[in-house]
């Protein structure tokens, strides 16, 4: 399997306890401003099945590019701290690079 130019990242959220519910109502914020970004591919928000005070974000992007372009786009820089509150520490990011499936 051949790789492709596109950039994945897996980015989890440790929350303050009992804030994942709100944390993910801001979130939809996010949700809504990547459906116009055209290099944006894939933008997942996932809870974690075993502890109730992680969030997940799976993202895909047609190249580095675009990733530059959601990160440093004005509704990111509005949004980021408005999620800072529920924030237990900074976030994680585990940078990918797909080489195919369903979806990409």
């Amino acid at each position: 399997m051949s790789g492709t130019n596109k950039v994945g990242v897996w980015v989890t959220l440790s929350l303050k306890p009992g804030t994942r519910d709100e944390a993910a109502a801001v979130i939809g914020e996010a949700l809504e401003a990547v459906k116009s970004e055209a290099g944006t591919l894939v933008y997942v928000l996932n809870a974690d099945a075993a502890d109730e005070n992680l969030l997940h974000f799976y993202e895909v992007y047609e190249h580095q590019d675009a990733m530059n372009a959601h990160m440093g786009s004005s509704w990111f820089a509005a949004f980021s701290p408005k999620l800072v509150p529920f924030l237990a520490g900074a976030p994680t990011f585990q940078m990918l690079a797909p080489l195919g499936g369903k979806g990409i």
